[in-house]
């Protein structure tokens, strides 16, 4: 089990060497016997190392010479550009695109490419069967009480003891548990803003934010927004006067896949709170990155309370399980009378099966193998669309999360590219569902949650071959 780990640790070691360009396409790696005397590992071990990396297209074998970095595929594709969205609140709401796609959701026929959730085929589910049985027996009245109105005490504790790992210093009194992420984040809008107050977001972004902003009456100004460093700030203070909140996903937002550098980070919570702007920060994405580290938040360098972080265990562990919370701030109380109004109480018995996963170390082992495959995931995505969409094809650079963002010439038009594949048994996200103004038409989005097979390999063909028609 250790040389599992050690082998994945160091062929991302090497894969982060290879995307940062520090090794250089042509560049020739050590051997297999160098490898082990390097890391003090086993022969087998070192093959394994090479053959992930080959499997993600980072590296070829040469007979009798040894193994070389090779031509990355998405350096042949360009970056998308910045959002250029207009200086507008709100606009047009695709609601009837977005009941479309989302109706889709339970079909057992389709290659889901538009949920952007993790495949059932990504969790433990044999283990998370237990932690419900074992919750049952060990709580009181089998878990049929009302859980405290602030939530599981031992799984607010863990969640706590792991904002270390992003350089937070949450307490369990700082933490509110909520029924998933969408939860938290309409408690924090609620508690925070009201009808006609305008909130600002990055464009692309999340269709149910936009929807919950919309729904409570809220005006929403997108921001320019970079596909790799995220929320231009400069955008952001040219409009500071104009908004009351603003709701950012600067780790691995989906769409883009984008993740703020942590300078930015800090000058958007000195920025917000120099003007006593609230920040809700949707974090949900946060555990998914590719690298060798977590970033950091927001909210770590939150010093007054200003920023509500939010999250939950919907894109890693159980999104039916439906277990949220967040982490409120200044703003606690609102949040806790908001809950006490609205739910009474959060699951009972699912927050003391996911606190059990957690305190028992399983959830960063599930974690590590996760990682591993959504970025072998992205890897495949990659040399697919290199190999079978169209030369101008252009896609974001995700650094962790579960989002690929795919553009194409303006004569590809998404929603109709949605009714082709749905014909073709495909679903994919149209660009058009995440924003409120007419853009990103010839955008889409892929998610990276599903378990590769060859039959998702052709699907992308397939997909491909539609688009290419569509030219």
């Amino acid at each position: 089990m250790k040389d599992d780990f050690l082998y994945i640790e160091i062929s991302n070691n090497i894969a982060r060497l290879i995307r940062d360009k520090v090794l250089s396409a042509g560049d020739r790696l050590p051997s297999v016997r160098m490898l082990c005397q390097e890391h003090g590992i086993s022969m087998n071990t070192a093959k394994r190392v090479f053959l992930e990396l080959e499997a993600q297209s980072l590296i070829e074998s040469k007979p009798q010479s040894g193994y070389y970095v090779s031509q990355l595929p998405y350096q042949r594709l360009l970056l998308p550009a910045t959002s250029n969205p207009l200086p507008i609140s709100n606009n047009s709401e695709p609601d009837e695109l977005i009941r479309k796609v989302y109706s889709t959701m339970g079909k057992k026929d389709l290659t889901f490419f538009s949920i952007g959730a993790p495949s059932k085929d990504l969790l433990p589910l044999a283990k998370l069967n237990k932690e419900i049985l074992h919750a049952t027996r060990q709580l009181p009245a089998s878990g049929t009480e009302y859980e405290q109105l602030q939530g599981n005490e031992q799984l607010r504790k863990l969640i706590a003891a792991r904002s270390i790992s992003w350089g937070g210093r949450l307490r369990e009194s700082d933490l509110i548990t909520t029924a998933g992420g969408m939860n938290a984040l309409s408690f924090c809008m609620m508690a925070l803003g009201k009808p006609g107050d305008t909130i600002a977001m990055e464009s692309p972004c999340y269709p149910g934010s936009l929807q919950l902003a919309r729904s409570l009456g809220l005006k929403v100004l997108e921001l320019p927004t970079h596909p790799t460093t995220g929320v231009e700030i400069d955008a952001l203070k040219k409009v500071i006067n104009k908004i009351n909140l603003c709701l950012l996903v600067p780790n691995f937002n989906t769409p883009l896949g984008s993740c703020m550098p942590e300078e930015n980070k800090k000058e958007v919570v000195a920025l917000l709170a120099q003007h006593q702007i609230p920040l809700i920060e949707d974090d949900i994405y946060g555990d998914l990155y590719f690298g060798t580290q977590r970033p950091k938040c927001c909210k770590t360098f939150d010093r007054e309370g200003n920023v509500l972080l939010c999250s939950s265990f919907s894109k890693t562990l159980a999104p039916g399980y439906r277990v949220g919370w967040v982490a409120p701030g200044k703003y606690k109380e609102q949040i806790l009378t908001l809950k006490l109004a609205h739910a009474i109480s959060s699951s009972t018995i699912t927050q003391e099966a996911v606190a059990n996963f957690l305190k028992s170390g399983r959830y960063d082992i599930h974690l590590r193998k996760m990682r591993l495959t959504l970025q072998q995931n992205y890897t495949h995505y990659i040399n697919a669309i290199t190999g079978y969409f169209p030369e101008d094809t252009k896609i974001s650079r995700p650094q962790g999360g579960l989002a690929l963002w795919v553009e194409f010439n303006k004569k590809v038009n998404t929603s109709e590219l949605f009714e082709a594949a749905m014909k073709q048994k495909i679903s994919i996200a149209p660009g058009r569902m995440f924003t409120l103004q007419n853009q990103f038409e010839n955008s889409m989005r892929l998610s990276l949650g599903l378990l590769l097979s060859e039959e998702v390999r052709q699907k992308l063909k397939l997909l491909g071959k539609l688009v290419m028609s569509m030219q």
